[in-house]
């Protein structure tokens, strides 16, 4: 496809349209066939491309860890067996030496994202080329085969987790104590005047401090394969070049995704991490 008829722009962001389906301006429904038909569609647009790759990653870790679980073996364990015995005690050591509560759903939780975050990264390694054209040859015109380069889907993930905190914050320390953290801190004063005059300060500032964690942890992934999946798309245009430049450019490739490989599961593990401790200071009395 980088050699096609395409100018760079246009591949570029050809590569960086997503497959939406949508209501058009005529109020019919259908897919967007340019990328500005497909923002002319609003908020309510669903990208087909994340949920199918990411729903179907999902699928795929589902059916692998539940093989494995269905044919443990104390005797003669299998290699899926040992990969998944390596993950879930590497999982269970990362949940142990994070959160300090009891609370039987966090390592689960932590395992699924995981896995799942690095699954989708792990897809920006395919060669950018190849789902699309064969996509392409389908009748399918665009097809983003990295769900974590779509702000959606890191949003969604991190908003699930945002969810997760509030409702523990409210359950373990009631409606008072989860009021008292936004408003008790960090300014204090044994005067009751001038505690009161603190409260909307304290809250100011606790409120943008809560905010800001699903925004950070959605925006991370995000920037992080997104610059990602540029960068081998920037690497891609150079095979439309002489020989020498595409050499160098298939040099550049390698050499990229072997980095890469430390971005994608590095970023799946701070996600998961970061996840982890904001459970355990859900659960926890400041």
């Amino acid at each position: 496809m980088a050699g096609d008829s395409l100018t760079q722009t246009e591949y570029i962001k050809h590569h960086l349209t997503n497959l939406t389906f949508g209501q058009h301006p005529d109020g019919t429904w259908g897919m967007a066939h340019s990328a500005a038909e497909a923002k002319s569609m609003g908020f309510m647009a669903i990208h087909v491309d994340t949920m199918f790759w990411s729903i179907s990653l999902g699928a795929l870790f589902l059916y692998f860890f539940h093989k494995a679980a269905r044919s443990v073996s104390a005797d003669t364990p299998s290699g899926l067996q040992n990969f998944v015995e390596w993950i879930i005690e590497f999982i269970d050591y990362s949940v142990r030496g994070s959160f300090t509560a009891k609370n039987d759903m966090v390592a689960p939780m932590a395992l699924t994202l995981f896995i799942w975050i690095l699954l989708m990264n792990v897809m920006d390694l395919v060669p950018v080329d190849w789902i699309p054209s064969l996509a392409q040859a389908m009748g399918i015109h665009f097809m983003r085969v990295v769900p974590s380069t779509d702000p959606n889907a890191t949003f969604g993930m991190s908003l699930a987790i945002f969810a997760l905190t509030l409702f523990y914050s409210f359950k373990m320390k009631g409606v008072g104590g989860f009021a008292s953290e936004l408003t008790m801190q960090p300014f204090q004063s044994d005067n009751i005047v001038v505690k009161i005059l603190f409260f909307p300060v304290n809250l100011f500032l606790e409120g943008v401090s809560l905010l800001s964690k699903p925004v950070s942890l959605a925006l991370r992934l995000f920037g992080n394969m997104y610059a990602g999946e540029m960068l081998f798309i920037l690497i891609a245009l150079m095979y439309g070049g002489n020989f020498l430049v595409a050499a160098f450019g298939g040099v550049l490739q390698w050499a990229w995704a072997v980095f890469h490989v430390l971005i994608v599961t590095l970023q799946a593990f701070i996600f998961m991490t970061l996840a982890i401790v904001y459970m355990d200071m859900a659960h926890s009395e400041h």
